[in-house]
């Protein structure tokens, strides 16, 4: 029996979602990460004098009704069950597994109040609300209504709901929302880091790529050290928790907001990662790191000084990578860059608001595998330009760039994202369930192009992704590069066949 706990004031939840979301790559290949989001939270809430507890059920591989119960025994004054995943996009993959878990804490304690926050949630917060057994919705990032609901629910007046910003609630038989909550502004002070010492540090594994060659993928560890992007890709969702912030603090519609970490207090993570809990493997979950040549190089030079040796990846475009900043990249550690490279077509491209040089692909790559740094390619079929010729074109771009890796995805719908909201607007078809908006799930569902069913979209990823790591050449370089043993990890992972159901 678990001994008795002092009651917490928040206790913020990461579902369980891995063996849904990803089928049988989810219990030996696919990343077992940290909720960043979750530890961010947590560092907040505490900076205000709460007490805070984090429950990662995915890490710990609990079942909804074993959460709901550790939950319990917390007895907490609210339980935040925060919806994002390993990319902004994973937010709605995830909602049905943080769905499940606020059914089972109604049923097994209907007195415990419960939230939901996360990039879905605040895309459509009233849907959510309607739809799932929780009290309450973030509408924003989450902190501040966080903030703003404890205190509520600490006060002699617990139901004076309106004080609580950016909040959705049910009253008198409707839905309520009150005015949108400001966005985190001054980082360092409110949210200097990760709560690292609430978390499952020794559950965490890097994905198997990333340790391609001899090292081990434990222990691991992801951080941000900027959130946001100032880009517009129609297909992203990245700024879907920070637009009604964004609006509270009189940004323009067209200006996305873009927040950094100073260095020293990115490198005090990093510090704490190496020192204290012995992390080699690193994510820089950034959604764009490789952007700002002061920030990227003053943290390369901070690491560098204190010569760690490090194995870690993050995401750049391939227009953003500047020769300064390369060589730099890989002395601070940087192992693999991954690119958003997304189709060959740059007609495909500049329609979903992706526009670059078509040469700047290939300058880039080459620039920065000569420099020792392992790239990932990124690429997307069914956009809505695609056809069946450039979608081959773009499986014969990613076996030209030969990169170390490559993620081949299928164009969703993300809610937040523009293309959803096209989507909705010109009545294209879309999931009828959160579990579809998986890339890797049985019942997975993308985008029909002007020109290619959804099913025909989804067989050609599931192909293209046989092809490329059966390939002799592929496989040729990783074995020069990796040797033998990463070839038999490359060969376990392409036998795990997806089981899909192709309508």
């Amino acid at each position: 029996m678990r001994p008795a706990m002092k009651p917490v004031d928040l206790v913020l939840v990461n579902p369980a979602a891995r063996h849904q979301v990803y089928q049988s790559l989810g219990s030996s290949l696919s990343a077992i990460e940290p909720p960043v989001w979750v530890g961010l939270m947590a560092t907040f809430i505490r900076n205000h004098g709460f007490s805070v507890q984090i429950i990662d059920a995915e890490a710990e591989d609990l079942t909804a009704g074993k959460t709901a119960e550790r939950a319990m025994e917390m007895a907490p004054r609210l339980v935040a069950v925060v919806v994002y995943g390993h990319q902004p996009s994973a937010s709605t993959q995830n909602m049905t597994a943080a769905g499940a878990l606020c059914t089972v804490l109604k049923r097994m304690a209907p007195e415990l109040k419960t939230v939901l926050v996360g990039g879905h949630v605040a895309a459509l917060p009233e849907r959510t609300l309607r739809e799932e057994d929780a009290d309450f919705v973030c509408g924003g990032e989450g902190p501040y209504t966080l903030l703003d609901l404890l205190s509520v629910l600490k006060s002699g007046q617990p139901h004076d709901y309106d004080r609580v910003r950016g909040l959705w609630y049910r009253s008198g038989g409707g839905v309520k929302s009150t005015p949108a909550a400001p966005l985190v502004k001054e980082l360092d002070r409110d949210m200097p880091g990760i709560a690292w010492d609430l978390l499952p540090m020794k559950k965490y594994k890097a994905h198997n790529w990333h340790c391609y060659g001899h090292l081990r993928r434990e222990p691991y560890a992801a951080l941000y050290t900027t959130l946001g992007c100032p880009y517009h890709c129609s297909f992203c969702c990245i700024q879907a928790p920070f637009k009604s912030g964004e609006k509270e603090m009189a940004y323009r519609d067209s200006v996305n907001s873009y927040r950094f970490w100073s260095v020293e207090s990115v490198v005090a993570q990093v510090d704490r990662l190496v020192n204290e809990y012995g992390v080699r493997n690193i994510k820089i979950a950034d959604e764009m790191f490789v952007l700002n040549p002061r920030h990227v190089l003053g943290i390369c030079n901070a690491i560098i000084e204190r010569g760690y040796d490090l194995n870690i990846w993050a995401y750049a475009r391939v227009d953003t990578v500047q020769e300064r900043m390369v060589d730099k990249l890989k002395r601070a550690g940087f192992s693999w860059l991954a690119f958003g490279i997304e189709s060959a077509s740059e007609r495909v491209r500049d329609d979903v608001e992706k526009g670059f040089d078509q040469d700047k692909i290939f300058h880039t790559v080459e620039r920065v595998r000569a420099a020792g740094i392992n790239v990932i390619g990124n690429f997307i079929f069914g956009l809505p330009e695609d056809d069946l010729k450039t979608m081959t074109a773009t499986l014969e771009l990613a076996i030209e760039l030969n990169c170390e890796f490559a993620n081949f995805y299928c164009t969703m719908a993300y809610p937040g994202s523009h293309l959803y909201n096209l989507a909705i607007q010109e009545g294209w078809a879309l999931p009828e369930k959160w579990s579809s908006y998986s890339q890797h799930s049985v019942d997975a569902l993308p985008l029909p192009t002007k020109y290619v069913s959804a099913a025909e979209v989804l067989r050609f990823r599931d192909q293209a992704f046989q092809i490329y790591f059966s390939g002799p050449r592929y496989l040729d370089m990783v074995k020069r590069k990796f040797g033998p043993e990463t070839i038999h990890d490359i060969e376990l992972m392409t036998a795990h066949r997806l089981e899909r159901r192709y309508a």
